[in-house]
């Protein structure tokens, strides 16, 4: 019960660090390098990859052989 109560409390604690962000300093969170893919041609090209190789099972949406040749 008290663990429980320790971590729940902990949880609040590391929610509430991230809710408070100024106007201000929102200008460091759209910099380039906090995307999630920064570089979007190699995203593009990981995407391709991926997509071509899980055709062959089902991938997400897609069918197809998997050879990557579309």
């Amino acid at each position: 019960m008290k663990l429980s109560l320790m971590s729940l409390l902990a949880l609040c604690l590391l929610l509430s660090a991230c809710a408070n962000v100024k106007p201000w300093e929102k200008g460091n969170l759209a910099k380039p390098e906090m995307n999630w893919q920064p570089d979007s041609m190699q995203a593009a090209m990981n995407k391709q990859v991926y997509f071509s190789k899980e055709a062959s099972s089902g991938g997400t949406s897609t069918a197809g052989g998997g050879c990557g040749c579309n």
